[in-house]
């Protein structure tokens, strides 16, 4: 029974993103686990910002200094 848990800051992940981040782990826990799919547990959580720490420093605080994890 496999469990995937996916954390997340919580910056407006929207619901469909959500399911397509279940549905593709799900795939790729079958495809390469050959686990069955109906007992792939997937769990996402989300973090407030002031919550997650990166490089010394509070998520937040990087957003505010225009640090962000979107792909350039």
């Amino acid at each position: 029974m496999p469990y995937i848990k996916i954390d997340v800051t919580r910056e407006g992940v929207t619901r469909e993103q959500k399911q397509k981040l279940i549905a593709g782990v799900t795939d790729l826990i079958t495809e390469v686990l050959d686990k069955d799919p109906k007992l792939t547990h997937v769990v996402i959580q989300e973090i407030e910002l002031d919550d997650w720490g990166y490089a010394g420093e509070q998520v937040s605080v990087l957003r505010e200094k225009g640090i962000t994890a979107k792909k350039q």
